[in-house]
């Protein structure tokens, strides 16, 4: 089975949970603590390497649907799945598919001038490192992305 909105063959899926949330920063913090809270009751327990790993890659994710997938109005979604191996598949949706992620060779997103900066841009370096793999896919049947990634247990 593949997940309905990033189609990720390599990932069968055994549990999944949904949420919307606002798109603001209340929302992301709402969305991470969640996530938290549903690895718990799946069995990864608090302060373990993929609870971890999952929590700071949901924070991200919601962080930049909020910050920079926002439109007034329109909620954020986050999914969980597991597949029942030791792998978490997270992936959170926005509305603006014209703004997608990508990051920079050496981790930092570079300002216009071409300097990295000083406090942005370094999120995705860290979603990069947590996870197997990730990446962006359109939403099917609705406007914007889908950011996507494979927790480990067995790590990087």
């Amino acid at each position: 089975m593949t997940t309905a909105f990033t189609g990720v063959t390599s990932f069968s899926v055994a549990a999944s949970f949904a949420l919307r949330f606002s798109a603001t920063p209340r929302g992301a913090r709402l969305a991470r603590r969640l996530a938290s809270h549903q690895l718990d009751l799946w069995g990864w327990l608090y302060r373990t390497p993929v609870h971890d790993a999952v929590e700071l890659v949901v924070g991200e994710l919601a962080a930049n649907a909020v910050t920079h997938g926002r439109v007034p109005g329109r909620d954020a979604e986050l999914r969980l799945a597991h597949d029942g191996a030791g792998r978490v598949l997270v992936e959170v949706s926005d509305v603006r598919g014209e703004r997608r992620p990508v990051l920079a060779p050496d981790g930092r997103r570079p300002t216009e001038d071409g300097r990295p900066l000083a406090e942005d841009g370094r999120g995705l370096a860290l979603v990069a490192a947590l996870t197997e793999e990730w990446g962006v896919a359109e939403r099917p049947g609705a406007p914007g992305k889908t950011v996507w990634a494979i927790v480990s247990s067995g790590g990087r």
